[in-house]
């Protein structure tokens, strides 16, 4: 049975910062920040906090056989430097600790994984200390099932955001448009993007030529009687198109290559990050699509081929060779933004067309 694992964040902002940072973890799910209580009280928040304090939701004890308070969960914080280190954690756990937090240092893998296997079959959640996304991805991945929750040091939403997907948690708003055009472009330069996963049925990219309207472009898991599946492959768009990378930027798909990272959409709108292991460019006839949505029109220049789909508000596939005007495919479009160098600027007038 897989484990409910959480994102705590550790806040590496000014009191003075905190005010707007602490709202935008909220709007990303964040439910919890190791951060003392009284910063909290004067802000209106439902954050719970993780912290060496009696008013904390986890209250993070410096000795044991500390009193547990009513509707509390208590912890202890530990460094691990040797095996003994690791026999000592299991055996205050057992007297009843709540969760542990773990800092390891130079060896972060195997410590972490050898106090998991020790601590699996009873109900103390692991919490582990990381810097930077990277680390997050490696905490909850380690021995697949991960650790409980991970602790990050961070004072980018940004960050927070790329995170979030390593966890699996961030999902996008997917909304159905309605085609209203469909055109025959001539040739034009597409590209397949071939991942180092497999791609499931409901899975597929985000694409389009506005950053804020994006098409769900689906892989090529269902195969035909002309071609074998090759469920690691989305046939994205054209080289001027956009997708999203996990951190919440856009990148151009003439800019996808080996070893970038991409956003799995899944037709929930749940995300997952996906290595790409090959960027395939080629010259093909090509269709320009568009679409509208709450007063918004976007479109997508994809390859004019039956093997690229999109997927409809039912879960159900559709060709864009058989898209007809009327028909409704599911995107996620908002209100226009500026970027600059694929970072979202708020303020900023832009007009894509």
């Amino acid at each position: 049975m897989s484990k409910t694992r959480e994102l705590i964040i550790s806040p590496k902002v000014s009191q003075a910062q905190l005010t707007k940072f602490l709202p935008q973890l909220e709007e990303e799910g964040i439910k919890t920040v190791y951060l003392d209580p009284k910063k909290l009280n004067s802000k209106k928040t439902k954050l719970d906090t993780v912290y060496p304090s009696s008013a904390a939701n986890y209250i993070v004890i410096e000795k044991e056989g500390s009193a547990k308070p009513k509707g509390k969960k208590i912890g202890r914080k530990f460094e691990v430097l040797s095996n003994k280190d690791i026999e000592n954690i299991l055996t205050v756990a057992k007297k009843g600790l709540d969760f542990v937090i773990v800092e390891v240092k130079d060896w972060k893998i195997i410590p972490l994984e050898n106090i998991i296997a020790k601590l699996h079959k009873i109900n103390t959640k692991i919490f582990a200390m990381a810097n930077t996304p990277e680390e997050v991805r490696k905490m909850f991945s380690i021995l697949e099932v991960g650790v409980d929750g991970v602790i990050f040091n961070t004072g980018s939403i940004s960050e927070v955001r790329e995170a979030m997907v390593y966890l699996g948690t961030r999902s996008f708003d997917l909304k159905s448009a309605k085609i209203i055009e469909i055109k025959e472009v001539g040739d034009g330069e597409r590209v397949c993007v071939d991942t180092a996963s497999m791609l499931h049925k409901g899975e597929g990219m985000l694409i389009g030529s506005r950053s804020n309207f994006l098409f769900l472009v689906h892989n090529e898991s269902v195969g035909s009687s002309f071609t074998s599946p090759r469920p690691f492959r989305v046939n994205a768009g054209a080289v001027h198109c956009y997708t999203l990378s996990p951190d919440g930027t856009t990148n151009y798909l003439s800019e996808v290559e080996t070893g970038s990272e991409v956003l799995i959409i899944n037709s929930k709108g749940k995300a997952r990050r996906a290595t790409v292991g090959r960027s395939k460019i080629e010259r093909r006839p090509m269709l320009m699509i568009k679409a509208s949505v709450g007063g918004e029109i976007g479109g997508i220049i994809a390859q004019d081929a039956e093997t690229i789909r999109f997927v409809k508000p039912n879960g159900q596939l559709v060709s864009v060779t058989h898209l007809k005007k009327g028909d409704s495919v599911m995107v996620h479009a908002k209100s226009a933004t500026g970027r600059h160098f694929g970072m979202e600027v708020s303020d900023e007038y832009i007009l894509e067309k």
